[in-house]
């Protein structure tokens, strides 16, 4: 798989039927292994490993309505007190990081209220942070630890 901008991690993964899965400790389950899929793991590893997120605050691929459309969302990380609190888009290596996929993880948001929103290829990370009250957002230097 890809190298990449994240520290390297073990996965547990299996063959089936000619496809590479990997076990996703959030959903407790093997998932297909695709270019996405593994920077979401690897990215999963990174907030739990190195910025102390809790696993079990953690939501992966759980719909969402916005605007009476079900959308879903990649990765939402709770609050102790179980609101929303950050959001993320993840993309494969090979797609660029664009304002398409701000747009994206924005769209979601209008749902959920998150105080972070984190858009990653695995090699490119962004975070910001969002003042409702100053209806603003500003970038942060790195992912904010939990």
């Amino acid at each position: 798989m890809y190298k990449l901008n994240l520290p390297e991690y073990t996965f547990r993964t299996k063959t089936e039927n000619t496809k590479t899965l990997i076990f996703d400790s959030i959903r407790k389950k093997f998932v297909v292994l695709t270019p996405e899929e593994w920077v979401r793991q690897n990215f999963i590893q990174y907030l739990i490993k190195e910025k102390n997120y809790p696993q079990n605050f953690m939501a992966v691929e759980k719909q969402v309505k916005v605007n009476r459309l079900q959308r879903r969302f990649d990765l939402l990380i709770y609050q102790r007190n179980g609101t929303p609190h950050l959001i993320a888009e993840l993309k494969a290596p090979n797609v660029k990081i664009t304002q398409d996929a701000f747009d994206q993880v924005v769209r979601y948001n209008m749902a959920l209220r998150v105080e972070r929103v984190v858009v990653s290829n695995g090699m490119q990370h962004f975070a910001c942070e969002i003042d409702y009250e100053k209806n603003s957002y500003s970038f942060l230097k790195e992912i904010p630890a939990f």
